[in-house]
């Protein structure tokens, strides 16, 4: 048993370890409904707690198992090679937000506590798999250009770009994996583009000109959140962390003119209104609401 430090940012502290998750417990695993969850209740979710009876269910989705690009190899495994915890790994980012993480016979242990599944699921990564969200947003107008703002608050409505999960057919911000070796900010505009404009079926000059928009767009983004993700794909040895940045078009005239087409994992995409009713996948409504605060717009 033992722990090994996360390397950060310079410029940057360790991002804070949420006290609980809930969207990775109970209930049946993500894409396979015979993966029943081994049950942690509230009290029970912390390692410092002792649960003796705690008996998680072992599984790794077929797709990890058939050794993509973009998995792990099987650590489990005699010969296996020996993945360097706590940093960048062969171009593979395995530091954490939240600063450390323990490795326990040989596995990293999800700082936030127990799961009821372990090993990777359909994660690739062991430890932490780091993602980006661009939370792309505008005032909503009415015909004549004008904001409109809601009649009890009397705070102006905030839209933002929304995908349907091909996978879970919840909403979401359209973000996704940043790949080994790629810079967050190229993530946040690739997995916008791909998954809002659908710029993978885009003509050379249609892409020409999201490429440009995006560019001007996404070079003011200001920074929401980073750490942990209580993301229902969890597990106790693997876990989704984020960077998620808003990217606010305040007069509507930039990506606010384009128009949405769903591509590579969405299955639909559109501007949504933003208000406290709002059912959004994994922690994506926590980052929304920190946007709706930061522009003060009606909640």
């Amino acid at each position: 048993m033992g722990n090994t430090p996360g390397q950060l940012s310079k410029d940057l502290p360790a991002a804070k370890v949420p006290s609980t998750h809930v969207k990775c417990r109970g209930g049946t695993y993500p894409r396979d409904k015979s993966i029943a969850r081994f049950p942690v209740p509230d009290d029970k979710v912390g390692w410092d707690i002792p649960y003796p009876d705690y008996q998680p269910v072992e599984y790794i989705s077929p797709s990890v198992l058939a050794k993509p690009v973009w998995a792990d190899p099987d650590i489990r495994e005699p010969g296996a090679p020996q993945l360097q915890w706590g940093t960048i790994d062969n171009k593979v980012n395995r530091a954490s937000h939240t600063g450390q993480y323990m490795i326990v016979d040989g596995l990293p242990r999800n700082p936030v506590g127990r799961t009821g599944v372990k090993l990777r699921g359909t994660l690739g990564r062991w430890g932490p798999n780091h993602a980006a969200d661009p939370i792309v947003t505008r005032w909503k107008r009415d015909t004549s250009g004008n904001t409109v703002a809601d009649e009890t608050s009397k705070k102006r409505i905030l839209q933002f770009v929304a995908i349907t999960r091909r996978d879970s057919g919840e909403w979401a911000i359209p973000g996704g994996m940043v790949d080994a070796g790629e810079q967050v900010s190229v993530t946040l505009k690739r997995e916008f583009g791909e998954e809002a404009l659908n710029s993978l079926e885009a003509t050379p000059e249609q892409k020409k000109e999201i490429e440009e928009t995006c560019y001007e767009l996404f070079h003011k983004g200001k920074e929401v959140y980073r750490g942990y993700v209580d993301d229902p794909r969890n597990t106790d040895n693997t876990w989704m962390e984020t960077v998620a940045m808003n990217f606010h078009d305040d007069t509507g005239k930039s990506v606010g003119k384009f128009k949405l087409n769903a591509g590579d994992d969405a299955s639909g995409v559109q501007w949504r209104d933003i208000d406290h009713n709002l059912k959004l996948f994994a922690s994506h409504i926590e980052f929304i609401e920190e946007v709706v605060r930061r522009l003060g717009a009606h909640w």
